[in-house]
């Protein structure tokens, strides 16, 4: 009988466990999920300003020596990423594609100028940093005309910074949850241990002597189940880049690594003090106040 009741309540505790890590693997999941998305939204964002165009016109005497040295220093600018010469010859190929017709020889003249693509910084893709960049420009006696669109500017950095907040408070609204399920998830697993707490006590086992095991286990839960976590973000990830494959373009796995790491550390943290208060608050209990 006793062999039997031993047995039962083995499977319980060992039940109880498993019901413990997979409910914390599924809370880090979510939270797993809103970290990737926030990586996603930041490295979208980053892509976004840096492939803002601005276009420098060169004027027409300008030599194409003249025009390449004037790249190079561009090159230089603290606020440029990249730049691209586009010659005369390169625009009106890319016009003929656009247009589907020869006006070249149609005219009898090439009418464009030269141009050099200039790509902004991220943290410089703002209407206020590039009219300084143009106005900088403008004294150069080869540029005729900077062009870029201020209203696509306006509207990107406004849009990017309004997503921002939204996933940022739904980002600390989920993690308050997470830690809320977590902690209520620990403290019914300990509830269920709380005679063997009780009794621990009363044949003379110090505190911390009691809680040292149940922590330990809590820290174990906490990494198991992060680990899950992962590995079910693993296979979102795929799963995600194989349904859209223009997501490869925003893939940056240094930053996925910290937000896995960022999963492990909350799983670990969350279940470890969740485990010593839901502990520490049986041992302070009267026996009579543990049937209730």
């Amino acid at each position: 009988m006793e062999e039997f009741e031993g047995s039962t309540s083995a499977k319980k505790t060992k039940t109880v466990y498993i019901s413990t890590v997979i409910s914390i693997a599924l809370v880090l999941l979510m939270i797993g999920l809103l970290g990737l998305i926030m990586v996603h939204a930041r490295n979208l964002s980053k892509y976004v300003k840096e492939n803002i165009v601005l276009n420098i016109i060169v004027s027409d005497g300008a030599k194409e020596v003249d025009v390449l040295a004037l790249q190079k220093q561009l090159d230089t600018h603290p606020y440029v990423l990249k730049t691209q010469y586009v010659s005369k010859e390169i625009a009106a190929r890319n016009l003929q594609k656009d247009l589907g017709e020869e006006f070249v020889q149609f005219l009898g003249y090439n009418p464009l100028l030269s141009s050099i693509d200039v790509y902004m910084k991220e943290d410089f893709a703002n209407n206020a940093s590039i009219e300084n960049f143009s106005r900088q420009l403008s004294k150069n006696p080869m540029v005729k005309e900077v062009i870029y669109q201020k209203s696509l500017i306006d509207m990107v950095n406004q849009n990017i910074k309004v997503i921002s907040l939204v996933i940022l408070a739904f980002a600390g609204t989920l993690l308050i949850i997470a830690i809320a399920l977590i902690n209520n998830t620990i403290r019914l697993a300990i509830y269920s241990q709380r005679f063997l707490i009780k009794s621990m006590q009363l044949v003379g086992a110090t505190k911390n002597f009691i809680r040292a095991p149940f922590i330990g286990y809590g820290i174990l839960h906490g990494l198991l189940g992060s680990l899950i976590a992962i590995i079910l973000l693993l296979g979102a990830l795929y799963l995600a880049q194989q349904q859209i494959p223009e997501l490869i373009i925003l893939k940056n796995w240094v930053e996925f690594a910290i937000v896995f790491a960022g999963v492990v550390a909350i799983g670990i943290l969350i279940s470890g003090l969740s485990t010593y208060f839901a502990v520490t608050k049986y041992l302070r209990l009267k026996v009579n106040n543990l049937y209730r």
